[in-house]
């Protein structure tokens, strides 16, 4: 059995003792432990700390990522070009080296780098830290060859973010091309052309528009050249690189801006300087500006230039203003800050053999390249889909700024940006003028904007808005935009903002008219007041759309602006304010056209060409009987006014287009040698004299006088152009500048092949850019196909015809009947040619195929069309030639018809 335990009273009562204490200290522990809990809360450990997520690959958009942003750049660029051939002289030099650093500010922690580089060959590239000079290892670089053109750095280790500033440094070897874009060559200079994405050709760079930096350039250049940049070249150091002397031009750094604006050239071209105020150079040939061709652009740069500062209440921030006249450049003009590039034509000016018009012309170029300073320059759009800021704002205070110089052509504005907008943005394929900025990102679609849209469209909705704030308060508007957004980027609706402040309900009115495609065309029925909207197109895919209401409201709101109501009629868009067109009852238009052949004086003269503009394209819409719009011309035999003429004259010459290759031709053409025959008559004295009237319109309209009468085959017309072209063949050419291109051209068109011998050598051996403009355009008018086939050819030599008159000589050929097929084969026939040489260059390949198709208006023509690629410019050809082929069908015995019944 087990052995038993036990325990003494002594010892039990100690045990209980200690366990009652042993209790109680643990209450009041608990106690005390609340106590502190309460007074000191506790703290929940901190989560463990994960390293940052360092990206990795390819950015997801075309688009740079954001995690860089440039604040300055030093580059040096050396081409080895010779722009004046030494006597030492063995090869020439098609090639440029040069290095970059670029300062940017990181945002986000990295290991990876882009930016852009095309066309080059990088041969070094270095990180450093900026404070320290701390070199970050390089595990590699590379150029991916494709639309992105990002230089792709990788990193061994990341930057730091939180705005620690980094220098990137490139060293790069390129090819002067001459391609006209980049940097190119031409002949024995060097120049740059970087609109909208060439920067990245000349060196790696941050290459869009929104990442805006300081520059400071320097160029090492061949003796005897001068360099010129953005900035001023202050410091000319002599050098002797590889045995060889060289010149140093470093030039002062440049305000912050977009890298587009960015140009530099090498040359041995002369200048001709004015100061006021502001330094103003204008560079060109010698022989240029020795004889004077400059002095006219300086004395108008300095009026345009004090007029701008007046209006825009800020003073042009550079110290300097540089301007040079290429003989090769793809653009009229290119307004780089603070040195603008421009052809030839557009910024040199010969008293003596320039016509009215050449002097126009350098002065409105002149106006708009000097508007970009403060709009494109100074006030930047944030991305390419808002384009218009730039370019619409330009070409509409184009219109302002020449007034300076005494040149009145507000009204002008109608001819030249409102009806040649209408004719894009009635077709379906056209575009808004601010897209998604998602919907633009490589380098075709950027291209594609600089087009009618944006400028013409740009210009005439501006004007609209003016009218409908009142300048005074559209102006007010503007100095506030452009102060608050100086040096900084915006999108459109900065500026809806800014003049709102000045006039409510800004915004509501224009969004719509930014952001939607197309216009309105108001219908008006007299007898009941009925007003209607719809969108107007020429071809009708559907039911017509009723639109915006803020649309209608330009009308709706504005009728006591907009409207002229008579006894018997009711004129409406009054001045051709409103960017729309109006449509009226057949009994309105009837009234409207008697009241022209009774007293066309009564009704303003912009809106006698609206009236026309409108009823045409409304029955090419097949809106209205195209009997109504031809009978609206018959009272043109009383007017001498040139905008209703040119109105006319713009849609005649379509139906030419569409009917000068049948039987319809002949009847059009009596019509028109009948109609032409008194404004012929009118200018008379003065063209057989070699004067111009005082009046620039009516200079305008003697022209007009002169081609259409001369074209439809009126013999005292061409008589008198044979004889004043055979003074010329003899030695005396005593044709008023005014009238040498419709002269040449009538003579040309009548004459033979030794006509046209004769102009090839007047335009190989002219001097002066405007003339040879001219006999360019003329030789384009031959009626012998060996000739314009001859020709065609000529534009694939540029010792022949410059590269960048490859495409307006062109589509002058096309412009002719007789050269129209051989043309579009032409073009056919050389496609890759003419995209690989000219597709990179700002001007759309689209103005190449809207020339060489207008005529088109048949099925076969259309099959003809479905080719190669599937850009907008394409699409709108084909819209139009469907609509053509549409229209002509339904038309054709109609307008025969009525041309008959007028003999």
């Amino acid at each position: 059995m087990a052995k038993g335990t036990g325990m003494s009273k002594a010892l039990a009562v100690g045990v209980g003792v200690l366990t009652v204490s042993s209790v109680c200290g643990l209450v009041m522990m608990a106690v005390m432990y609340k106590i502190q809990i309460d007074k000191f809360p506790p703290v929940s450990p901190p989560t463990p700390t994960k390293p940052p997520v360092i990206p990795t690959g390819l950015p997801p958009t075309l688009r740079l990522p954001d995690n860089l942003i440039p604040e300055s750049y030093k580059v040096l660029i050396q081409p080895y070009l010779y722009a004046v051939i030494p006597n030492n002289y063995t090869n020439q030099s098609f090639a440029f080296t040069g290095e970059s650093t670029v300062r940017v500010k990181c945002m986000i922690v990295s290991k990876s780098i882009f930016l852009h580089a095309q066309d080059l060959n990088v041969t070094t590239v270095e990180v450093r830290k900026s404070d320290s000079d701390e070199k970050l290892p390089v595990s590699g670089y590379k150029i991916h060859h494709n639309e992105t053109n990002f230089l792709e750095i990788q990193l061994k280790d990341a930057m730091s973010g939180n705005e620690t500033y980094y220098d990137i440094i490139t060293k790069f070897e390129g090819e002067l091309f001459d391609c006209l874009d980049g940097f190119y060559v031409s002949g024995l200079f060097a120049t740059s052309l970087l609109q909208p994405t060439n920067a990245r050709k000349v060196f790696p760079c941050f290459d869009e528009p929104a990442l805006k930096a300081v520059f400071q350039i320097t160029i090492i250049h061949r003796p005897h050249t001068v360099a010129l940049s953005n900035g001023i070249g202050d410091n000319n150091t002599y050098q002797k690189i590889d045995g060889e002397e060289w010149i140093m031009t470093t030039f002062k750094e440049t305000p912050i801006m977009s890298t587009y604006s960015l140009a530099f050239t090498v040359s041995d071209f002369k200048s001709k300087t004015r100061h006021s105020g502001t330094k103003i150079n204008i560079h060109a040939r010698g022989d240029a500006i020795y004889a004077g061709h400059a002095d006219y652009a300086l004395e108008v740069t300095e009026k345009i230039l004090i007029r701008y500062q007046d209006i825009f209440g800020l003073k042009y921030p550079l110290t300097k203003i540089d301007q040079i006249a290429l003989p090769d450049i793809s653009v009229g003009a290119m307004e780089n800050w603070g040195f603008i590039s421009y052809q030839e034509s557009g910024l040199l000016y010969d008293k003596y053999t320039a016509s009215t018009f050449d002097q126009e012309r350098v002065a409105t170029l002149i106006a708009r390249e000097l508007a970009h300073q403060w709009f494109g320059n100074l006030v930047t759009m944030h991305w390419w889909n808002d384009l218009w800021l730039n370019e619409g704002f330009a070409t509409y205070m184009s219109y302002i700024g020449v007034q300076a110089d005494g040149w009145d052509l507000r009204d002008l504005i109608v001819l030249r940006e409102t009806q040649t907008a209408f004719q894009v943005d009635s077709l379906n394929s056209s575009h808004p003028l601010s897209l998604q900025e998602n919907d633009i990102q490589t380098f075709s679609e950027i291209t594609e904007l600089f087009d009618d849209i944006t400028y013409s469209k740009g210009a005439a909705v501006l004007r609209m808005l003016a009218t409908f704030m009142t300048e005074d308060a559209f102006m007010k508007g503007i100095k506030m935009y452009l102060a608050k957004f100086e040096y900084t980027n915006t999108v459109y609706k900065d500026l809806l903002k800014c003049l709102q402040e000045t006039k409510e309900d800004v915004e509501g009115f224009m969004s719509t008219w930014i952001e939607q495609v197309g216009y309105p065309v108001i219908t008006i029925i007299t007898q009941t007041g009925e007003t209607s909207q719809e969108h107007f197109l020429l071809k009708q895919t559907q039911g017509h759309d009723i639109i915006s209401n803020n649309k209608n409201e330009t009308w709706q709101n504005n009728r006591h602006k907009s409207a002229v109501t008579v006894n018997e009629w009711v004129l409406a868009n009054v001045n051709c304010a409103g960017f729309f067109r109006v449509n009226y009852d057949e009994e309105n238009w009837n009234k409207l056209r008697m009241q022209l052949e009774r007293n066309h004086h009564v009704i303003p003269i912009i809106n006698r060409g609206q009236l026309i503009d409108d009823a045409f394209n409304i029955a090419r819409a097949h809106r209205l009987n195209v009997t109504i719009a031809l009978s609206l011309t018959k009272y043109l035999v009383n007017d001498t006014e040139y905008i209703p003429w040119e109105s006319a004259l713009k849609n005649l010459d379509h139906l030419i287009l569409m009917f000068d290759r049948s039987e319809v031709y002949g009847p059009i053409t009596k019509y028109l040698r009948n109609l032409i025959t008194g404004l012929y008559d009118h200018f008379e004295e003065y063209t057989i004299n070699g004067t111009v009237p005082e009046k620039h319109t009516d200079q305008y309209n003697q022209v007009n006088a002169i081609s259409v009468a001369c074209s439809n085959g009126l013999t005292k017309c061409i008589t008198m152009a044979r004889s004043l072209f055979k003074d010329y063949k003899n030695g005396t050419n005593d044709i008023h500048p005014n009238l040498r291109k419709a002269i040449y051209c009538s003579a040309i068109a009548s004459g033979d092949e030794y006509d046209w011998e004769f102009a090839w050598i007047e335009y190989q051996r002219a001097t002066v850019a405007a003339e040879k403009d001219k006999l360019r355009y003329a030789l384009s008018c031959t009626k012998e196909i060996w000739l314009l086939n001859r020709y065609l050819q000529y534009t694939l030599d540029p010792s022949k015809i410059r590269k960048m008159d490859m495409f307006s000589t062109i589509n002058y050929i096309a412009k002719n009947v007789a050269g129209q097929p051989l043309a579009w084969d032409f073009v056919r026939e050389h496609w890759s040619y003419i995209t690989q040489e000219y597709g990179a260059g700002v001007v759309s390949l689209g103005s190449l195929l809207d020339a060489v198709t207008k005529r088109f208006s048949t099925d076969v023509e259309r099959e003809e069309v479905l080719f190669h690629s599937s850009t907008r410019a394409l699409e709108q050809v084909i819209e139009r030639t469907e609509a053509n082929i549409k229209w002509v069908k339904e038309n054709k015995q109609i307008v025969k018809d009525w041309f008959i019944g007028e003999l």
